[in-house]
């Protein structure tokens, strides 16, 4: 029965907000702001013109414009965006918000208002305007100016942390009866099933979608994305975050992959209209005797929203190394208060733990910060001009020396910065991937067993299953052969006491993790079954069909991380012969007081350890020359060996074999060119594209025979376009791979000789 006056309302709606959006367009007013007067308009409280009748369902299709507008911001973001943007981005971006929350908090307390209102009024006004600043920017012909760039930087990064935000807003407002350890714990869990939920994501959907676009028009493109958002946000709220979250995180993901332009075009349309109903609702929630009793707050609150986020961004900026110009200009760009400041005060009212009197405030606020925007920018050159005017001569010149061009962020050991990133990203996504199945194990898994067998077998099959998914994660999260690692150990003694307590952490980790399940059924006595609990999975995790489950996972992974950047790079430069750069070779002879004098190249293991190989020797004793030299080979005094291998594998093993280079290391590409030795002892590269009829084709490295038969080695490959340098020897090779295979000129032309079309 609802029916037609739905339709009522959506026609005065859309007809309305069409009308203005021609006007606004005119006047170069924030189309933003004319859908908000509109909503004002057509409000129950300003019956003069032709009014709205049902409101809820109008809330609904509001709620409906927020998933979707959370979807297309998702789409506008992935992964690699926030290494594009630097540190400077995320600095700002960080100390601006973080700084504006707690002003907007003291503020609020200030003039009485209760703390969750505080909380939420410091939200609202710490997000800025992405869509006014961009305008802004256009409008004044900015947008090739160096700190636009970074404002826009800053502004990518405040969208990811405004959603972010959202969720902790939401699980703290629920949060508030629980004890603070119990909402710590339930929010670390949900930040685990967060990252699960990613690595999912991330792992199947460009699959899926590689496999169905071809074949889908642009109607159901709409359907099946829109589908997937909606999914998500549903996922999202039963798993206990915001529905909010889970449209960024589809629109995220789908931005990761090589269709994310035809989604967003096919689903602009629909985002456009829902986005205008969400803007008019929050007009129609404008009350306009709230306004008018409040003027004088809303004013303050404009004016310190203002203030505040010009001193801390500015203040970011400079802690992140930029200008003083730049960092005051950055400053005024970033006023207006954001779209999403409408969203968490929405969130706060659903909540019920924000008055709902404080809407028309912050959106009468918000409307004051936009209008006063472009003029912010344009005075911003006359603020610069009297600060370099009348700031002190010292201040000045420490400005100067701290954010001059030539000031760049060394640290004292890159290595030690480079391993610490490694360590905590490994330690975050296996830890929390080992950590979501045993507390998946003992909490769904173990009930679902157990309503067909019996305790003690529901109980073991659930622990063995924990234990296997442990076992393929374990060797990635230890990672002990890394390059950083490893040069870091032979650099100095020094370092080595500190890297043994970050693999102990490491195995407390994963003794805390194997742990739960014992704990959980059968009690702490049973601890005693810990060590060879810990010794099998270790066992069973060095297996080739562990070993080979976890490398076929990573390689989709990692490709379908990497997507766009591959897709965007061939279609700009065509298919790239990377391998030439990034694999480089070495030649040394053999000193005479070696330690690892007369050991086999087997005993050694120089491949498996550093991830280095011995492509070329000539031995001293004899004179001759092999090439690809088999395991039983021995080292002596004097023998010259060719070896390659990355450049950070190479430099950390000149310092394993206590040589000290004579000459750069050469990619292979330069080696190649310079190398005009015997031809029968010379080494060749070949480019093979696997056709599927090879004989080790389907089969991982290790058992395809290519070194044992054809004496060549695989040096690199692609899968759909994705580099992988020195792969590991479990990779399983299939039809349309890539490789790259280093041997004599006779043994890889045999090799090629096998495929049908050699690249």
């Amino acid at each position: 029965m609802h029916i037609p006056s739905l339709l009522s309302d959506l026609a005065i709606m859309l007809l309305s907000a069409g009308v203005v959006s021609i006007i606004f367009k005119k006047l170069k007013l924030p189309v933003i702001i004319g859908y908000i007067a509109v909503g004002f308009l057509i409000s129950p409280y300003f019956p003069m013109f032709l009014n709205v009748e049902d409101t809820s369902s109008i809330n609904t299709w509001s709620e409906i414009g927020v998933i979707i507008i959370l979807f297309h911001i998702g789409l506008e973001f992935d992964f690699h965006q926030l290494v594009k943007i630097g540190s400077t981005a995320i600095i700002t971006a960080l100390v601006k918000m973080s700084g504006v929350m707690i002003v907007g908090y003291l503020f609020g307390s200030l003039i009485g208002l209760s703390t969750m209102n505080s909380i939420f009024l410091g939200a609202m006004i710490s997000i800025s305007s992405t869509v006014v600043i961009k305008r802004s920017f256009d409008e004044l012909g900015l947008r090739k100016e160096k700190y636009t760039s970074l404002v826009m930087g800053t502004l990518i990064m405040e969208d990811v942390l405004g959603v972010f935000m959202i969720v902790v807003l939401s699980t703290f407002s629920v949060g508030q009866k629980v004890s603070g350890g119990e909402f710590a714990g339930n929010l670390a869990l949900m930040g685990c099933y967060l990252i699960i939920w990613l690595i999912l994501g991330i792992f199947l959907l460009p699959t899926v979608l590689n496999k169905i676009m071809n074949i889908m028009n642009d109607e159901m493109v709409t359907v099946l994305s829109l589908g997937i958002c909606f999914g998500m946000a549903l996922i999202a709220r039963r798993i206990g975050f915001s529905v909010e979250l889970g449209a960024f995180l589809a629109g995220s993901l789908f931005a990761g992959t090589r269709h994310a332009a035809r989604v967003e075009r096919t689903t602009r349309g629909v985002k456009d209209m829902f986005g205008a109903i969400f803007f008019l609702s929050v007009g129609m929630m404008v009350d306009p005797h709230v306004i008018a009793s409040n003027w004088v707050s809303i004013i303050i609150i404009a004016v310190v929203a203002v203030g505040a986020k010009l001193v801390f961004a500015m203040a970011g900026m400079i802690l992140s190394g930029q200008s003083l110009t730049t960092a005051v200009k950055s400053g005024f760009s970033l006023a207006p208060i954001g779209e999403f400041s409408f969203i968490i005060a929405s969130l706060g009212i659903s909540l019920g733990v924000m008055d709902s009197y404080l809407y028309p405030i912050i959106v009468a606020a918000s409307i004051i910060t936009i209008l006063c925007t472009p003029s912010l920018i344009r005075h911003s050159n006359g603020v610069c001009d009297y600060l370099e005017k009348h700031l002190p001569e010292k201040l000045k010149d420490k400005l100067r020396q701290y954010t001059s061009n030539d000031h760049i962020e060394e640290e004292q050991n890159q290595d030690w910065v480079i391993h610490i990133k490694g360590f905590f990203s490994r330690l975050i996504v296996y830890g929390v991937i080992m950590l979501v199945a045993a507390v998946s194990g003992v909490r769904f898994l173990a009930p679902v067993l157990g309503r067909w067998l019996p305790s003690m077998g529901s109980d073991a099959l659930t622990c063995l299953i924990i234990y296997m998914v442990m076992a393929i994660f374990l060797k990635p999260f230890m990672n002990l052969h890394n390059t950083s690692f490893t040069h870091l150990w032979l650099t100095s003694k020094a370092n080595r006491p500190p890297l043994v307590v970050l693999v102990t952490v490491k195995v407390i980790v994963v003794i805390a993790i194997a742990m739960i399940p014992i704990i959980k059924f059968y009690g702490v006595h049973w601890l005693i079954t810990l060590v060879p609990i810990l010794a099998a999975i270790i066992v069973v995790g060095k297996t080739d069909i562990v070993s080979m489950s976890y490398i076929q996972m990573e390689t989709r992974f990692l490709r379908n991380l990497n997507e766009k950047t591959i897709h965007k790079e061939e279609a700009e430069h065509g298919k790239q012969e990377w391998l030439d750069e990034d694999i480089s070779i070495i030649s040394f002879f053999v000193p005479l007081d070696a330690p690892y004098i007369g050991k086999s190249l087997s005993e050694l293991h120089w491949g498996k350890n550093h991830n280095v190989y011995v492509v070329k020797m000539h031995l001293n004793r004899t004179g001759k020359y092999l090439l690809l030299p088999g395991g039983r080979t021995h080292v002596h005094a004097g023998d010259k060996i060719y070896a390659v291998g990355d450049k950070k594998s190479l430099q950390n093993y000149y310092k394993l074999i206590g040589v000290k280079p004579k000459r750069a290391i050469r990619t292979l590409e330069e080696f190649m060119e310079t190398d005009y030795g015997d031809t029968d002892h010379a080494l060749a590269c070949g480019v093979i594209r696997l056709t599927g009829d090879e004989p080790y084709s389907g089969k991982p490295i290790i058992s395809s025979k290519i070194l044992d038969r054809w004496h060549c080695v695989v040096l690199g490959l692609q899968k759909d376009g994705y580099p992988i340098m020195m792969p590991d020897p479990h990779l399983i090779l299939r039809k349309g791979d890539v490789i790259w295979v280093m041997g004599s000129n006779n043994n890889v032309g045999r090799l090629e000789a096998l495929s049908i079309t050699p690249e």
